[in-house]
């Protein structure tokens, strides 16, 4: 692999995910063009496609490493870090663009402590740069799960998080 992709979530596999994995794998060995779809069950039983997976992917169906990895970095569905149980998306298209988006993701990146791609430690929230969400008058955006926050600025952004503190 050319470059390295360091999740700040350590990996933990269960037995009962290994295990799924085990029969995806014995059950797409040996077939034509089981890379995507063995990929896909393999990030739907962990969530994400961390460095461990993708191994246990290329020694399992007998496929090179930086094959599993090309495809992994290649599609924008699959992720090589693990998602928060509050998923962030900020739009950086261009209504939220022109109207400050950059500064605003800057400081939520600086409030959750995480860059673009991350998680925090604790699982909580995961960060995304997105294109249009679809709510260009409330420009700028970001989602966190299916609640929209618009019309951010630099300043509001640590109130929206307040609210999930405790939760």
């Amino acid at each position: 692999m050319s470059a390295k992709v360091v999740s700040s979530v350590p990996f933990h596999g269960t037995k009962e995910q290994k295990e799924a994995l085990d029969a995806v794998i014995a059950r797409y060995k040996g077939q034509q063009g089981c890379v995507m779809p063995a990929m896909q069950e393999a990030q739907e039983i962990y969530g994400y496609l961390p460095e461990e997976v993708q191994l246990m992917l290329a020694e399992g169906l007998d496929i090179p490493l930086e094959h599993i990895y090309g495809v992994s970095t290649f599609y924008a569905q699959f992720n090589l870090n693990p998602k928060g149980r509050y998923r962030v998306g900020v739009c950086l298209g261009t209504a939220c663009y022109v109207k400050n988006a950059a500064s605003v993701f800057e400081k939520i990146k600086e409030v959750l402590g995480i860059d673009n791609g991350g998680c925090t430690p604790d699982g909580k929230f995961s960060l995304d740069a997105t294109r249009c969400l679809g709510c260009c008058g409330l420009a700028p955006v970001m989602m966190i799960n299916d609640d929209v926050y618009g019309r951010l600025t630099p300043e509001n952004v640590a109130e929206v998080f307040e609210k999930y503190k405790d939760l």
